[in-house]
């Protein structure tokens, strides 16, 4: 921890969420090493760099929590049905956020983004100047909030950076070579990926090895949503936004550090490859590191046997 600095030492926790039938847990993994230096190998050019301790959750969020969610209030999520464990897919970046801000408001603390609609499916606007948690830098994001989907920085140094050696590698597991592919399982060194459709994800739990920082499933089983919008700007509430990490069809290119894409027509759209994970942060926390302005130029690339340019559609 940097001296002077007034966020929280630790978000290593599980938390739970819910209550009675309904409660779940979810475990949060501390990403520590603030102030770190960006990457400038991969993509976006520079990722990485976070000024803040922060957390984020060592598994996919599940098809179970989404279930437990619906169960606990009128808002209702739809999503794939692989079964319980299975990581929660089809579900949209609204939708994504719908559920991050009940996290918030289920236990008292500040919702993420701002919701002006009632639609579960709709657009976010933006946080404004008069706004208590206002922060210039993003406008997505309510800086009182504790739960919130992971910028593209707090992502990329979850997966990609190794505090041991303070170096970023390809892939997840703290490698420049990629994974041993796997249909699921634990082992260090394996990520689920190069498998068949109807193979499907694996469980949650069960999604390969760990990072450096001990995170699983960053690489494989299914893409995960950043909170950034694809053109970094986060200026606009139907911006198309960011999403990595690989699936259970891809080969391993698309789960390196220099894959990033983006589904079509903004954040409403929804695919079953697509999932996410929650990023855990302290109300008293330093504004994120801005991100830059730029655009990140999209590659062809294959899915499942089709070939489709890294701006998606679904």
């Amino acid at each position: 921890m940097v001296a002077g600095t007034a966020y929280a030492p630790s978000y290593a926790a599980v938390v739970s969420f819910g209550s009675g039938g309904n409660q779940f847990n979810m475990e949060f993994v501390t990403i520590g090493n603030p102030n770190n230096a960006a990457d400038t190998t991969g993509t976006p050019n520079p990722a990485g760099a976070v000024g803040y301790e922060y957390g984020i959750g060592k598994f996919e969020v599940s098809e179970d929590m989404i279930t437990k969610f619906n169960a606990s209030q009128s808002l209702q999520i739809t999503q794939d049905n692989r079964g319980s464990a299975k990581p929660a897919t089809s579900v949209s970046w609204n939708k994504a956020a719908r559920f991050v801000n009940w996290l918030n408001t289920s236990t008292g603390n500040q919702a993420a983004y701002k919701f002006t609609t009632s639609g579960v499916n709709d657009n976010i606007a933006l946080w404004v100047s008069g706004d208590a948690g206002y922060d210039a830098s993003n406008p997505y994001r309510n800086s009182l909030a504790k739960y919130v989907l992971p910028s593209y920085n707090e992502w990329y140094k979850a997966a990609y950076y190794n505090p041991t050696d303070s170096t970023y590698y390809n892939f997840a597991n703290g490698s420049d070579t990629a994974p041993t592919a796997v249909t699921s399982g634990t082992t260090a060194g394996t990520a689920v990926y190069k498998q068949n459709f109807d193979q499907g994800p694996a469980d949650v739990t069960q999604a390969g090895g760990l990072s450096p920082y001990g995170v699983m499933g960053l690489g494989g089983n299914v893409y995960e949503w950043e909170e950034s919008s694809f053109d970094l700007l986060n200026s606009s509430g139907s911006s198309s936004r960011g999403f990595r990490g690989g699936s259970w069809l891809n080969n391993s290119s698309f789960l390196s550090s220099s894959a990033r894409y983006e589904l079509l027509y903004g954040p409403s759209l929804e695919f079953n490859i697509i999932g996410f994970r929650v990023a855990s942060l302290s109300s008293d926390a330093p504004p994120a590191v801005p991100e830059p302005s730029m655009m990140v130029i999209g590659t062809l690339f294959g899915l499942g046997g089709l070939m489709a340019k890294r701006r998606m559609k679904k």
